[in-house]
């Protein structure tokens, strides 16, 4: 089965300074944080916010290419979760032909957005996404530690910046 998600927000984790981009299910309130690359998430903020430059980036570029060859972009599904790496699929329908291409979820993302494609989740990466709430286990024992651990247990997607990069 899949869900329909939309982009609820981009922001920093900060114990690894990484950018994180949240998808949030459009039927219920189901989000997936998804860990991604800084330029990755320059372009996706860049896309959500309808910022234009000078020159096309490489998410821009790629747009343009698929466009010279009547190429058009008519779904991105993130497809599954293995050992902590997410994979997606990008269709394609090109004349009376149509394919598919494997990419990362957060290339994929972005060129979703560039072509106003909807954005799909698998119902495995749902339930693998999942696997890991429950009790969390905390490493570091010291005040400090407990303190961030209760923060990011009651953690809600609201509490995620819109689009912040």
């Amino acid at each position: 089965m899949l869900h329909k998600v939309s982009v609820a927000g981009l922001t920093m984790d900060p114990a690894s300074n990484t950018p994180i981009i949240i998808l949030k299910a459009d039927d219920d309130e189901q989000t997936i944080p998804i860990w991604i690359g800084l330029l990755e998430a320059t372009s996706i903020a860049s896309a959500l916010q309808d910022i234009k430059f000078d020159r096309p980036m490489t998410h821009d570029l790629f747009k343009n290419f698929s466009q010279i060859l009547d190429a058009v972009v008519t779904r991105v599904e993130v497809c599954d979760l293995k050992d902590n790496t997410f994979y997606a699929r990008i269709y394609f329908q090109s004349g009376d032909k149509s394919f598919d291409l494997d990419a990362r979820p957060s290339d994929a993302i972005a060129i979703a957005l560039r072509f106003n494609s909807p954005i799909f989740v698998h119902d495995r990466v749902v339930q693998k996404s999942n696997a890991g709430e429950g009790p969390s286990e905390v490493f570091d024992e010291s005040e400090e530690g407990r303190k961030w651990a209760d923060y990011l247990e009651k953690l809600n997607p609201e509490d995620f910046g819109k689009y912040k990069v």
